[in-house]
């Protein structure tokens, strides 16, 4: 069964979210689990996401850590600190997609998963990070 890309997105979210509590497990683990319990569907461009935010963790969190005022990266809700980890891996590592979309999505996910307000704090940090010279435009 096909998935859209926000789909995908989603399913990202949901690996690294669920990975923000389980350090420990790789996230082939976290996956196969997750597939095996019927929690996600195998989506190749979800997992190709997951795994650009894992394997670059340290700066995505750096990148994130820098655009934040009056914020620590640890008080960050896991939830909204997922989702800037997988928009910001999708503008750094994935081609052909506008970082508008990138932001969009994020926005759209947080509004699903997040509280009312991260969707606004998510978009202006993503804005902040877009308008920087570390994503390529």
């Amino acid at each position: 069964m096909s998935v859209s890309r926000r789909e995908s997105r989603e399913l990202a979210f949901m690996i690294l979210f669920d990975k923000s509590f389980n350090p420990d497990m790789s996230l082939n683990e976290i996956i196969d689990c997750a597939v095996e319990e019927e929690l996600i569907l195998e989506d190749e461009f979800a997992v190709e996401l997951a795994t650009h935010a894992t394997e670059n963790i340290d700066r995505i969190d750096a990148i994130i850590s820098d655009k934040l005022t009056k914020w620590t990266i640890g008080r960050l809700p896991k939830v909204s600190l997922a989702i800037l980890r997988v928009a910001i891996a999708e503008m750094l590592y994935i081609e052909n997609v506008p970082v508008g979309v990138s932001i969009n999505e994020a926005v759209e996910i947080a509004k699903k998963f997040a509280a009312k307000e991260d969707a606004s704090f998510i978009n202006g940090v993503l804005g902040n990070i877009a308008r920087s010279d570390l994503i390529k435009k």
